[in-house]
């Protein structure tokens, strides 16, 4: 057994666990701005309502960046603000510094704990599992690099960085970047979306003490420009898909390979992230600034069962514990819009909160 395999990931956009042994967040939201003269995480309290108070505002201790070409999501990414339950700690990346930031979490209060070399250029996404995180880095052809956390402090695993072999001169740079890492459910599998540079869904195999297979298993998906990655409660992989605005879903397979199962459209632009609350999907449509709401069966078929609306540049989302209410980030003017999930799936709106200087940021943890 590795140690991929002992305690089930956390990853920004999914149901995240309450306090830890160590402390850890209760009734907060974490919003990471990306600023590149300075990124912070901004905490803020969730109220009873739903509603958010700012709590307080952290340096990461590195930059935020920019992808040429992006206007709203300037990571288009998914996850690169993401949260261990097992550590009480956050994880921030620092596209601009090819950093990543470790924080201890104590309610809504951030204790910055370590800046560590991401082990590439441009890292936009985070994943965890058990004692076991890898960063994802978008640019020269993209890379994973894993480390090993021990009492909230990161360790690189000697001999675990491997290239995705992207084209990296592939243009316009934010739409041929990859999208997102993620853990498989059970740890055994560590998947990569790169998006339209080869439209593939990349699935790596966990070993022993958290070493890759030497190369991926590529599952081409031409045209459908693969991003944001999530499962449903039967372990199906969800996938947002950006080249056909549509939500899809997959078995994933012992041997890294996936066999669609769906795949249900959007009827909106830019539909790039992907959040689960209360066993609903929340698609995020940049382009048209709205939230497309999904039910989806247990065996894995999808069903688009209503539109909202959201401020301009609808970026990522996630849901508070037990998916009461739902946050979604926008990229527009830097808003984080706040709604309550009602049982059918429905969403109903709060209100909302500007962050300061986080116009373009992506990055948020709910709880």
């Amino acid at each position: 057994m590795g140690l991929s395999t002992l305690v089930a990931p956390v990853v920004a956009g999914a149901d995240a666990p309450g306090p830890s042994f160590f402390g850890g967040a209760d009734h907060a939201v974490f919003v990471q701005t990306d600023n590149t003269a300075g990124n912070q995480v901004v905490a803020y309290d969730r109220s009873d309502n739903g509603s958010l108070t700012q709590a307080g505002t952290y340096n990461t201790g590195g930059l935020g960046g920019q992808l040429t070409g992006s206007v709203v999501d300037h990571l288009a990414s998914q996850g690169s603000l993401t949260y261990d339950q097992r550590s009480a700690t956050l994880y921030a990346v620092n596209a601009g510094s090819n950093t990543v930031s470790v924080f201890s979490v104590r309610g809504d209060h951030l204790t910055l704990r370590q800046v560590v070399n991401s082990g590439g250029t441009f890292p936009v996404s985070v994943t965890v599992h058990g004692g076991l995180v890898y960063l994802l880095n978008a640019e020269n052809g993209g890379s994973v690099q894993g480390y090993v956390s021990f009492f909230g402090h990161l360790f690189a695993i000697p001999g675990s960085n491997r290239a995705l072999g992207l084209d990296p001169t592939a243009t316009p740079q934010f739409v041929n970047t990859p999208g997102q890492v993620a853990f498989s459910p059970d740890g055994s599998k560590l998947i990569v979306t790169t998006k339209a540079n080869g439209s593939d869904i990349d699935v790596f195999g966990v070993g022993r003490f958290g070493f890759l297979s030497p190369a991926p298993v590529v599952n081409s998906e031409p045209g459908a420009v693969p991003f944001a990655i999530s499962f449903d409660a039967a372990g199906h992989l969800v996938i947002a898909e950006a080249g056909t605005n549509a939500l899809a879903t997959f078995t994933l397979n012992p041997g890294g390979t996936v066999t669609p199962i769906d795949t249900v459209g959007t009827g909106q632009g830019a539909t790039c992230w992907v959040a689960q609350a209360q066993g609903f999907f929340y698609a995020s449509n940049a382009m048209s600034g709205s939230v497309s709401q999904y039910s989806v069966s247990i065996i894995g078929a999808l069903a688009l069962a209503g539109q909202t609306a959201t401020d301009p540049g609808t970026v990522d989302a996630s849901p508070s514990i037990g998916g009461q209410y739902l946050y979604v980030q926008t990229g527009g003017n830097g808003i984080v819009d706040e709604f309550q999930v009602g049982a059918s799936g429905s969403l109903a709106e709060i209100g909302s909160v500007t962050v300061g200087g986080a116009v373009g940021g992506e990055g948020i943890v709910a709880f």
